[in-house]
């Protein structure tokens, strides 16, 4: 029977597994690329879906659709898994701003809970904090999730969660892993909301009991599971688009 330990490691490659992608992809942009595309086309290079290591689960489907006249990227689960990861070359954190709007909540989700640990929609920005700052625990789990998939994993990630149940800007650690925290946004569904975030102020709020400086950036994702809850939703992302320090 599997320790506790282990499988605590294993299932946090959940959260881990926004980085497998980056840390092995030939390209590292120095650039975010638009999420755009024809209606109907999935995302194409430099975004790179990631899911789990060995998924059995379905898949968490990205396509470009028509909404209000215009084209933007749909996120829709059905008790899947996955997340679309643009890698960067290591980078300050910067500015990242979109617009997203849920048309289909997960009624069972709830964050704080390893049971509803699912999210409708999602934002994140994925740091390579160094790993002697990293608590002694977490880093045990990290090696023993990379045993498992082969992969470096990433050190620290921040995502911003469609979760209109809590209060703006409340920090929540991912259930299974604290090297993935939730900073809560959203509207109530079928409405579109305006993002824009400073991620190096949010990287200190999510992570400052352990930093006190900003790691590069190495990645963003986007990205829905409902595969805790077993449950759907339907999401919606546009103008997705990041601004690094010192750039106007």
């Amino acid at each position: 029977m599997p320790s506790r330990t282990a499988g605590v490691a294993s299932r946090s490659v959940g959260g881990g597994a926004l980085l497998l992608v980056m840390l092995s992809a030939a390209v590292h942009a120095a650039s975010l690329a638009p999420l755009a595309g024809p209606e109907g086309a999935t995302p194409q290079a430099p975004w790179v879906f990631s899911g789990l290591p060995g998924q059995s689960l379905p898949a968490t489907r990205f396509m470009f659709d028509r909404l209000e006249d215009r084209t933007v990227l749909r996120i829709q689960t059905a008790g899947s898994y996955g997340n679309l990861v643009h890698p960067l070359a290591a980078s300050s954190a910067g500015r990242l701003s979109w617009r997203w709007r849920v048309d289909l909540p997960l009624k069972s989700a709830d964050l704080r809970s390893r049971p509803g640990d699912d999210v409708a929609l999602k934002v994140c920005a994925l740091f390579d904090m160094p790993r002697d700052s990293v608590p002694f625990l977490d880093r045990q789990l990290l090696r023993l999730a990379e045993t498992r998939t082969g992969q470096p994993l990433p050190t620290a990630t921040v995502c911003y969660a469609w979760d209109p149940s809590s209060p703006a800007g409340t920090v929540v650690p991912n259930a299974y892993s604290r090297r993935v925290r939730y900073i809560t946004l959203g509207m109530p569904p079928r409405t579109w909301q305006a993002v824009s975030r400073n991620l190096a102020d949010d990287f200190i709020r999510a992570f400052g009991d352990e930093a006190t400086t900003v790691p590069p950036l190495r990645a963003i994702a986007v990205g829905a599971d409902a595969d805790n809850t077993g449950g759907s939703s339907i999401g919606f992302i546009a103008d997705l688009e990041w601004t690094p320090t010192g750039t106007r």
